[in-house]
This record gives structure tokens, C-alpha cells and sequence, in this order.
């Protein structure tokens, strides 16, 4: 399996909750007929100038370069618990599964 990360700022988000890291991945699934799963969530540490730390939401699918514009179109297309997402995430993939952020790369923004 590899792994598709999107990463939440909770400060630029309008309603910051931490029910993002069940109904974003469930949505996802649900709308991929599970080519894209929930592999877990953690919080990861800033540079000291942001609100707190960032919400990291790990997925895993056979092919993140393929499968990760499909959670964009999602992203974009879906509102969750009164955010628009896609405004804020960053989307990181990688080849190996489970993998660390530092180890991915990032393909949204570009």
C-alpha cells in the first residue's frame, strides 16, 4: 500500500474540529468504494509562528499518484463540518506505506 496525507491547519480553517480525522477519511472511502482508506491521524508540530500544531490525516491506497486528485476532487467538492478544505489542506504522497510526512512529497498545492 502506499500513502496519500492531507494536512489541516486548524487556524485557517472556519470551524476547526477534531471530527476531521473520522468524516474526512470515511468520505473518502465511501466516495472511492474504499480505493482510498483510512490509515490513521497524527498531530504534527509547526515552526513556532503558527496557532498550534497541524492535523496530519493518513489514507492508504495501491497507488497515491494516481488515487490522490481523487481526494482533491473531494476536497473540492464537499464541504466538511462547514469548511471548504481544499482551501486550506496540503496533500503529500509517497510509494511506501505508512510513511512519514517528512519523507513524502508534496503535490497540492503545487
Amino acid at each position: 500500500m502506499q500513502t496519500i496525507i492531507i494536512v489541516l491547519d486548524p487556524g485557517e480553517l472556519v470551524n476547526p474540529d477534531l471530527d476531521f480525522r473520522y468524516c474526512v477519511p470515511d468520505r473518502i472511502a465511501e466516495l472511492t468504494n474504499n480505493d482510498i482508506r483510512d490509515n490513521g491521524y497524527d498531530y504534527i508540530d509547526t515552526v513556532e509562528d503558527k496557532s498550534g500544531p497541524l492535523m496530519g490525516i493518513w489514507l492508504e491506497t495501491e497507488n497515491a499518484g494516481e488515487n490522490w486528485p481523487a481526494v482533491l476532487n473531494i476536497l473540492q467538492m464537499e464541504k466538511f463540518l462547514d469548511n471548504d478544505l481544499s482551501k486550506s489542506a496540503k496533500i503529500y504522497i509517497s510509494d511506501h506505506e505508512t510513511e512519514d510526512i517528512e519523507n513524502c512529497v508534496l503535490v497540492y498545492p503545487h
